[in-house]
């Protein structure tokens, strides 16, 4: 997991060959224009989904992972306070993974919190464990699916 702001994306360009591409669609893209929903950049590769919704409150927040997919979570406006766990030691899954939808759920406890203010992200790995969308107040944000 790695917790940074949107003026040093430069810094992770190198950690996969689609980050650039995804990192320049953020700092290029008008975000505060683009409705709640999935847009596409470069077709499964790499797409945007853009959540507007009222923070949940830690108790009810759900840890999640993905195996075909890293996030990299922009936080747009509000305080989006992630939680995160390390994918191994999630010991308590909530039925099996939803290929369909690339995610399975856990019932286990984040180890830590992180909160994001807006402009900047987190980036998730398909070993993390993460449960966004957790604070007061309404979160508005974009999520980069890139492709493993």
């Amino acid at each position: 997991m790695i917790l940074s702001s949107l003026a040093d994306t430069d810094r992770y360009i190198a950690l996969h060959p689609l980050f650039a591409r995804a990192f320049a669609y953020l700092r290029g893209t008008d975000l505060s224009a683009l409705a709640p929903g999935r847009h596409a950049v470069q077709g499964e590769d790499i797409f945007a989904i853009v959540e507007h919704c009222a923070g949940r409150a830690r108790t009810v927040a759900k840890l999640e992972s993905h195996r075909r997919y890293i996030d990299i979570q922009l936080v747009l406006e509000g305080v989006d306070e992630m939680g995160w766990r390390p994918l191994a030691e999630c010991e308590n899954p909530i039925g099996e993974f939803d290929a369909a939808r690339d995610i399975r759920f856990y019932d286990d406890a984040p180890a830590s919190w992180v909160a994001t203010p807006a402009g900047s992200f987190c980036i998730f790995f398909p070993d993390d464990a993460h449960a966004p969308l957790v604070g007061d107040g309404m979160i508005r944000k974009v999520v980069m699916k890139i492709a493993v």
